[in-house]
C-alpha cells in the first residue's frame, strides 16, 4: 500500500491524505456524537509493539477520542503472564526471565526459542546459547508434547499431553514442598501466601497428574531433583503454555516456583530487568496500564488497559450503550491471528466503519472501509522496542539508536504521524490535552518543510526527548556508539524487597482471584480424563516464516510451502486410515478445515499439529500469498465470554480436542478449505 484508500463495495480507489482523514475524521465525530467515545474501538496488534512511537501515538489518539474500548493481539499469546505479574508482583510488566548464561538447570515448558528467538526476552543466538548451556554441564528439559527443533538441540525431551501443563506444575510444586526445596527464610521475608499454596499443592502429586499429563512420576521428580540441586534454576515457558487453555494457572504456578525455591532474583535462576526507566514504579505511581475497567460483555477485567480480544465479535454485535460500531486495526492482522474468525469477518461486516493501518491490504484490510499506508521498519528511525527499552528483557542490556536505510515510498507516512493528524481530523487532541497536539504539530510542521514536502513527525526529535527524560542521552549521541551502548549488566539481589510494587512491597504467592480460579482444576482435570482417547490439537510455527508476515513473498512459499499440513503421528494416522498427501477434515464445535496431512514421527501420540498464520485467500492485496492453499487454524478456536479464560480473557488456541477423519465429498455449509477456496 502506497496510498491511502477507500473501498466502495469491491471497488478501492485512491485518496490523497487529506480526503481519507477528512472523511474518517467526519465519521467518528458522527459516531461519538451519537453513541459515545466507548463505540469507538482499537485493536493493536503485535507489529505496533517493534516500534517505540507506534503504540504510544495510538493510545494518545485513544485518549483523545476517550474511548477505552482497547483490544490486543496479547489476548492471543501472552495476557496470561500479564495479568498473573499483576496480581505476583504489582505490575503487569514485571517480567522475571531465565538467567540464560549462568544456569545450571533449564526447564522449557511449551516453548521453542530456537525458532521463536527467546519470547520477551532478547537473545541474540538462542541455538548458541542452548548450546554454551550444554556445554557448561547445565541440564535442560524441554517439555512439549512435540520433539522441537529446541530438544533437538539441547538437553532431554520430555512429552507431555497438550493442554496439561497446569497439572504437570501442580505436581511439581507438590514434589518441591516434599523435599524440602522451599527457601523458608527467603519466602518469609519477602512473599506471602506459602501456606496457601501449599494446600493448593498437596493433593497433587505426581502419580495422580500422571495419568493426563503422561509424564511418569519418575521423570517428573527426577526433574524436581535438577531443579533443586542446581546452584541457579529456572522454569520458563510460552505460547504452548499461555494458549492452552489454563495460561494464567500454569505461568502462576511457575512464577511461585521459581520463587519460593530462592531463584527468583538468584544468578542463574530468574531474574527482573531494568529499562531506562522503573516502569513499574513509574505505573504504580500514576495508573498507567492499571485501570480497573471492566468489559461490557462478560465483565472481564482488562489487562494492560485492553480487553479480551476473543469478545470482540460480541461487543460489535451485542446491541445497546456502548456497543462497539467502529474499529482501528493498527499493526495487526485479526481476521487471521484471533478466535473463530470465521465470526470475527462476520461481525467486522456490520461495523459502521472499520480502518487499518498496514503496509499491505490484507485480510483485515480487504474488508476495511479506508486503509491507511505506513512505514515499514526500515523507513523510519527507532530504538529498541519497548521491552527491552522499558523492562531490560535483554540476555545483554543495550541500547541502540537507528537511522532509515531506506527512503519512505509512495505516500506513506508513520504512524505516529497518522495518529497525529487522525486526532486534528477527529477534532480531538492526543493524549486528550492541546498543548501536546499543538507542540506535535508545530515538530511536524518543521520536519516535513526538511522532508521533501513529505508530511512527517520530527520522530527523531521526539524519541530524543524521550531518551533524555529518562536520563539516556540524546538519539544524536546514541547513533555516535556504531554498535549500540551497552547497560548495566542485569544485577542479582535487585528486586526482591526493592522493586515489587505490591503495596506491601511483598510477592504475593496466592493473590485471591488466582486462587478462586484454582477452585476450577478438579473439574478441569476430570474433563482431562473423560477425553483421554480424543486427539488434541497444536498449532506450531513454520521455521522459515514469521508468523503469517512473510507468505507473500516468492522465495518464502517456493518449493512445495505453498500451503500448511495437519502433521499427525504415524500411529495416529493409521487409527484414522490417513496416509501422507491425503485430505483430512479437522472438525471442532466451531468450524471444520480440510488441509493435507504430513505424518511426523516428532510428536506425541494422541496429538496432530497444525501451523498458524495460514488462509490468505481473502486478502486481496496479498498477490502471491492470496495464491497459497493454507488454511487458517484459528478457525477452529472457540471465542466469547463463555469459552475464554476467566483471568486473564486468553483465548484458547492450542492443545483443545479436534476430531480428525479423511475428507470424503464437498465441505459442509460454513467450513474452510484454503485449497478450495484457492481453486475457486
Amino acid at each position: 500500500m502506497l496510498r491511502p484508500s477507500r473501498r466502495d463495495g469491491e471497488r478501492w480507489t485512491d485518496l490523497g491524505w487529506e480526503q481519507a482523514l477528512g472523511e474518517i475524521g467526519a465519521k467518528v465525530r458522527a459516531i461519538r456524537d451519537r453513541h459515545g467515545a466507548d463505540s469507538i474501538a482499537m485493536y493493536v496488534g503485535t507489529a505496533a509493539g517493534f516500534s517505540v512511537l507506534h503504540p504510544i501515538f495510538a493510545q494518545g489518539f485513544m485518549d483523545g477520542i476517550g474511548s477505552r474500548s482497547m483490544y490486543a493481539s496479547a489476548t492471543q499469546d501472552c495476557a496470561n503472564k500479564f495479568a498473573v505479574a499483576h496480581h505476583v508482583y504489582g505490575f503487569p510488566f514485571t517480567q522475571p526471565f531465565p538467567d540464560v548464561s549462568h544456569t545450571e538447570c533449564l526447564i522449557i515448558v511449551g516453548a521453542n526459542p530456537v525458532v521463536s528467538k527467546w519470547s520477551f526476552l532478547q537473545v541474540p543466538n538462542p541455538v548458541r546459547e542452548l548450546k554454551d548451556m550444554a556445554a557448561r554441564g547445565a541440564k535442560v528439559f524441554v517439555v512439549d508434547p512435540r520433539r522441537t527443533e529446541t530438544a533437538k538441540i539441547a538437553g532431554e525431551h520430555v512429552f507431555i499431553r497438550p493442554g496439561t501443563d497446569a497439572f504437570f506444575y501442580l505436581s511439581f510444586l507438590h514434589e518441591l514442598l516434599a523435599v524440602g526445596g522451599v527457601d523458608r527464610e527467603r519466602v518469609a521475608r519477602h512473599m506471602t501466601g506459602l501456606d496457601e499454596l501449599a494446600r493448593l499443592a498437596k493433593p497433587w502429586p505426581a502419580e495422580r497428574t500422571a495419568e493426563v499429563t503422561k509424564i511418569p512420576a519418575t521423570k517428573l521428580r527426577e526433574m524436581v531433583a535438577a531443579y533443586v540441586g542446581a546452584r541457579g534454576a529456572a522454569l520458563y515457558s510460552s505460547t504452548g503454555v499461555n494458549m492452552g487453555g489454563h495460561g494464567s494457572l500454569g505461568f502462576w504456578l511457575q512464577e511461585a516456583i521459581n520463587a519460593v525455591s530462592g531463584n527468583l532474583d538468584r544468578r542463574g535462576g530468574t531474574l527482573v530487568g531494568q529499562g531506562v526507566v522503573d516502569f513499574p514504579a513509574f505505573g504504580k505511581k500514576t495508573g498507567a496500564l492499571l485501570r480497573p475497567d471492566r468489559s461490557r460483555v462478560g465483565d472481564f477485567a482488562s489487562v494492560n488497559d485492553a480487553f479480551p480480544g476473543g469478545i470482540l465479535a460480541d461487543e460489535i454485535l451485542t446491541p445497546g450503550p456502548k456497543q462497539v460500531r467502529a474499529l482501528f486495526v493498527t499493526g495487526g492482522n485479526p481476521l487471521i491471528t484471533m478466535a473463530n474468525a470465521g465470526r470475527l469477518r462476520e461481525a467486522f461486516q456490520n461495523l459502521e466503519l472499520l480502518v487499518t493501518l498496514d503496509i499491505f491490504r490484507n485480510e483485515t484490510g480487504s474488508i476495511a472501509h479506508y486503509i491507511l499506508p505506513c512505514t515499514t521498519p526500515l523507513e523510519r528511525p527507532d530504538l529498541p522496542f519497548l521491552f527491552p527499552l522499558l523492562l531490560g528483557l535483554q540476555r545483554k542490556p543495550y541500547l541502540q539508536a537507528t537511522r532509515p536505510i531506506v527512503e519512505a515510498p509512495g505516500d506513506v507516512r508513520d504512524e505516529a504521524t497518522i495518529y497525529m493528524d487522525l486526532c486534528r481530523a477527529s477534532g480531538v487532541s492526543l493524549f486528550g490535552s492541546r498543548v501536546a497536539q499543538r507542540a506535535f504539530e508545530a515538530m511536524t510542521a518543521v520536519r516535513s518543510r526538511f522532508a521533501g514536502g513529505r508530511r512527517q513527525l520530527a520522530q527523531e526529535s521526539v524519541l530524543s526527548l524521550l531518551l533524555r527524560a529518562t536520563r539516556a542521552g540524546s538519539f544524536g549521541a546514541l547513533l555516535r556508539e556504531r554498535h549500540g551502548q551497552l547497560r548495566p549488566a542485569h544485577a542479582t539481589e535487585a528486586f526482591l524487597g526493592k522493586r515489587v510494587v505490591t503495596d506491601d512491597g511483598k510477592v504475593h504467592l496466592a493473590p485471591p482471584v488466582l486462587m478462586e480460579e484454582a477452585k476450577k482444576v478438579d473439574a478441569a482435570f476430570e474433563r482431562e480424563r473423560a477425553q483421554a482417547d480424543r486427539l488434541k490439537l497444536i498449532t506450531k510455527r513454520a521455521v522459515h516464516t514469521h508468523n503469517s508476515w512473510t507468505h507473500n513473498h516468492e522465495k518464502f512459499v517456493a518449493d512445495g510451502k505453498h500451503t500448511n499440513y495437519l502433521y499427525v503421528h504415524p500411529s495416529d494416522a493409521t487409527r484414522a486410515g490417513l496416509a501422507e498427501g491425503d485430505l483430512a477434515d479437522v472438525s471442532t464445535d466451531v468450524a471444520t478445515v480440510r488441509v493435507p496431512v504430513r505424518l511426523l514421527a516428532d510428536l506425541m501420540p494422541g496429538t496432530v499439529a497444525l501451523p498458524h498464520g495460514w488462509g490468505h485467500q481473502h486478502a486481496v492485496g496479498l498477490s502471491v500469498a492470496r495464491k497459497t492453499t493454507g488454511v487458517n487454524v484459528n478457525l477452529l478456536a472457540a471465542d466469547g465470554p463463555d469459552r475464554i479464560e476467566r483471568v486473564s480473557g486468553m483465548a484458547n488456541l492450542t492443545g483443545f480436542v479436534v476430531d480428525v477423519k479423511r475428507a470424503a465429498g464437498p465441505l459442509a455449509p460454513g467450513s474452510w478449505s484454503g485449497i478450495a477456496a484457492s481453486a475457486g
